[in-house]
């Protein structure tokens, strides 16, 4: 009787919110997003990207407020501003003794307080909390268009350079040994790490969506060491996440994005610590095995 009460609340928890249609919409957006946003995570993760997505996601503020002033898609000004950003990184860098990890936290500083300058004194519609925080529950259909654009454009270019992106993330001196275009592709990727931040500004935002192009594939890469099992992993935990803190954030009436990403974390956590080969208990296994071990030799009699 009580597995009958729970199977039913239980279903009735799963299908209350299917009878709303935003809810509806942001469900399948939401996976969407963190389909495009673990596939560009595992790749962004062996590069050793992470600091540069965030840099890419503050950027874009002043492009979205320029875009929302002049009556254009906030993709356009989002995509604009955060290419440019890398492009300006990218030159400072050639120009200056200056280290990378020192000229991306110039640049995306000096673009995201253009931002907040131009929605304080630009009359417009922009909402901040929504930019930084995102509203996939509010998402109108040009905004899911833009979406689906710019995430499509994304798994595109992904699925045709795959090979030759994999390549330079993981070994981009034999990638230019030879002969792959090694500028063609850091460009390529940054365009799409871009594009991936503009598809996903309007479910996580500015400041969550770096946890959704990190944390997938950092769950991927603890838990095997093949890519297209990496792959795997990222975006079952990036897909399951994004479905169940939709589910979360409206039966408990809470913040979407920041569901999403509590549950990314809580899965980053467990993997941390019971991942087979590279958790925390299995590395602990391993030196406690090795230590008994050579103790073992230690005090056993020398064979004859």
């Amino acid at each position: 009787m009580n597995s009958a009460v729970f199977a039913f609340a239980l279903w009735d928890w799963l299908v209350e919110p299917l009878q709303y249609a935003f809810l509806l919409r942001a469900i399948w957006v939401s996976a969407f997003v963190g389909l495009v946003c673990a596939v560009l995570s595992c790749y962004i993760t062996l590069k050793g990207w992470s600091l540069m997505g965030d840099a890419i996601s503050h950027a874009v503020v002043p492009g979205v407020v320029l875009a929302y002033a002049l009556n254009l898609p906030f993709a356009i000004g989002a995509f604009a501003f955060g290419f440019g950003a890398t492009v300006a990184i990218g030159y400072v860098k050639s120009k200056t003794r200056l280290k990378e990890d020192a000229v991306i936290g110039i640049v995306f500083t000096g673009f995201f307080a253009l931002g907040l300058v131009l929605v304080t004194k630009i009359p417009s519609n922009v909402d901040l909390f929504h930019i930084l925080f995102g509203n996939v529950l509010g998402i109108s259909q040009q905004d899911i268009l833009q979406t689906l654009i710019a995430g499509s454009i994304t798994l595109a270019v992904i699925l045709l350079r795959r090979k030759d992106l994999l390549l330079f993330c993981f070994d981009p001196n034999h990638a230019q040994a030879i002969g792959l275009r090694t500028q063609a592709m850091y460009y390529t990727l940054l365009s799409v790490l871009a594009l991936t931040i503009v598809a996903a500004l309007q479910t996580a935002g500015i400041i969550l969506v770096i946890s959704m192009l990190v944390t997938p594939g950092s769950i991927g890469y603890l838990l095997s060491d093949r890519f297209d099992h990496m792959l795997l992993y990222a975006v079952a935990s990036s897909v399951l996440s994004c479905v169940l803190g939709t589910y979360l954030s409206y039966h408990f009436d809470i913040s979407t994005g920041g569901s999403i990403v509590v549950l990314l974390t809580i899965l980053f956590l467990l993997v941390m610590v019971f991942a087979p080969k590279y958790g925390i208990l299995a590395q602990e296994f391993r030196k406690r095995s090795a230590q008994s071990l050579e103790e073992d030799q230690l005090h056993s009699p020398s064979k004859r």
